[in-house]
This record gives structure tokens, sequence and C-alpha cells, in this order.
């Protein structure tokens, strides 16, 4: 008789805490609405921790080489970076995709929200000297403001983000017919029209890597160092000219950032993986514009087309010959 009391008290300890592991967590947490949309709360993306980097001392690496590559946006592998489209209601009104962001809408929305540092390829004292990809010149609010309390700050930032109309030269006049004056006494204008840039505009991304092999893992390794946007550049008539970088940042910044944001997956709806889980498989195809060299040239200074792929690709074999060859006995 006192096994079977054990017994049932066993069972009935065990349906509770069976019960109490069904209702706890946040996979099992219902919305005050009671409504989910879809079959469970997706959780893993949105709270995922960011996988730090192993660290890496300069005497552990044994040979290095930096390249630099562009993700051209036009190639179905890319399409998880270019998708979904800015949409726009005839209110002007976005059309927010709640399920996941391009790449590029992440990372205005997180440059506008100071979560992103921008970096100036131009120095500022002398505009006509291009340092690129150097991360000189980042573009900060003063202290204790942010992208909507800075006026100064906003206006630089968007000559990066969005493109400007003219600047009236028209004051704006007030009911009484005179000049509008601000606090300081001068002369209010107009705010020029501000068209951003938008998901369609961005045709490719431009990495800059460092190669190394770590003899303390023994293996090698690669890391991206910063991501830049690239839009078509046009004249006045509409006619592309040109491609543009438009402004460098610190990918090591960035993966705080794209860390929590879905990539879709066409295979398999329960298994999307995190932008940051993106680039960390390399998932994205590219090709090689320029290595480290002494004459510090790009490949199509002196490949032209269809050489200039190839030239991409020996590159590509002969860094994947380095770890191969220290295999070698």
């Amino acid at each position: 008789m006192k096994g079977l009391i054990v017994s049932v008290l066993s069972v009935l300890c065990l349906a509770g805490t069976v019960t109490a592991q069904v209702d706890a967590g946040p996979l099992h947490t219902r919305p005050e609405t009671g409504i989910i949309d879809g079959v469970y709360i997706q959780t893993n993306i949105p709270t995922k921790r960011l996988i730090p980097y192993e660290y890496v001392r300069e005497a552990d690496v044994i040979w290095s080489k930096r390249v630099w590559r562009t993700i051209d946006l036009r190639e179905k592998m890319n399409h998880p970076l270019y998708f979904p489209m800015d949409e726009f209601d005839s209110e002007g009104n976005w059309i927010r995709n709640a399920s996941r962001w391009s790449l590029w809408t992440i990372i205005r929305t997180g440059i506008l929200a100071g979560n992103l540092t921008v970096y100036s390829p131009y120095n500022p004292l002398l505009y006509t000297m291009r340092d690129g990809d150097q991360f000189k010149y980042p573009i900060l609010p003063a202290d204790g403001k942010n992208y909507r309390t800075d006026a100064k700050y906003r206006e630089e930032i968007n000559l990066y983000l969005a493109t400007l109309g003219e600047e009236s030269d028209v004051p704006f006049t007030g009911a009484d017919g005179w000049d509008s004056v601000d606090a300081q006494g001068n002369l209010v204008y107009p705010d020029r029209d501000t068209n951003y840039y938008m998901s369609k505009d961005i045709v490719q991304y431009r990495l800059k890597e460092d190669y190394f092999f770590d003899k303390e893992r023994s293996i090698l390794d690669v890391r991206i160092i910063g991501i830049a946007p690239v839009i078509f550049e046009k004249d006045n008539n509409g006619f592309i000219t040109g491609k543009k970088e438009l402004f460098w940042l610190y990918f090591p910044e960035c993966r705080y950032v794209f860390n929590n944001y879905f990539v879709y997956n066409e295979h398999n709806d329960a298994r999307w993986m995190s932008f940051d889980d993106l680039f960390w498989k390399r998932r994205f195809a590219s090709t090689i514009d320029k290595r480290s060299n002494v004459y510090d040239r790009d490949i199509e200074k002196y490949r032209v087309g269809v050489d200039a792929l190839l030239e991409s690709q020996k590159i590509t074999e002969e860094i994947r010959n380095i770890e191969h060859d220290v295999w070698s006995f």
C-alpha cells in the first residue's frame, strides 16, 4: 500500500513538472491578443546572441592577404540581400514587411536609429581626397543628440542616404507677409527635398576582407573588415555614368545589427538564418576586384571582361592553395 501511494505521488509530481515546463519559457508565452502569426513564436533569430570571433594574436598569424570583393545583387544567389523591395502606398506610407527586410533597409534603419556609424570615403577638409575604406572619417552626432535632434548631423547623413533637391533662395513668408526668422534672427528657408535611396537603388555591396593563417588553430580564416553599398552614378539626364560607393561601415559593428534580422530560405521556412549567419557561412556569390599588391591597383586596371573574372578565380585558388600547401609533407 505504501508503495502504491509513493507511485501515485510520483506520477502527480511528474505531471505537475511537465505542465510547468510546457507553460514556461518564451516559446510558449501567449501574446496579450492571443494571436500568433504561425504555429509558434519565432524567438531564435530576434533574441540570438552574437557568436564572437576567435581571438587572434599577431604572433600567431604567419600569412595574410587583404582582398576587396564585390557582391552583385543581380545574381540569384544574392537575392536574399536585395529583396524585399521598399514599397509605399499612394499616400507615401511605407508598406513594412514584418517578417524580413532587405540588407539596405536594415542598414538605413540602423543608421537612423544610431546603431551604425557611417564612415565617409572623403576627407572632410579636402573633399577631392578620397581615402575610401580606411574608416578615417566617422560621421557622428553631437554629444547627447541623434538623427532627429541634431540638424547638422541629419543634413550630413542625408548626403549619403539620399539625393537632395536644390536649395531654395526664397525664405518662408509669414501670414503678415514678412519673411520668417528663427530665434537667432536668421531667415528660415524651405527644407530641401529628400529622396532616400531604396533597396532597388543598391546594385552591389563591396567587402573589404583579410585572409590569414592562424598557426594557433592551424586553419586558414577570413574576416570581413568593412562593407559598402554601391549605387549607379547618373548624370542630370538620368544616364548611368558609373558606380559609386555611398559610404563604408565597420563590419564587426554591423554584426550586432545583422545578427537579429531574418534571411529568407527558399527551401525551408522553419530554418531561416540571420544576416550575420549568411556572411559567416559565406552564403553569397562574389568576385574579387583587388588584392593587396605592390602597384596598389585593381584587377580592372590590367584585366578586362572575361580575363578579369579569370584573374579573380586565380586569386581565389591561390588563397585556397595556401592552406593546402601548409599540410604538404
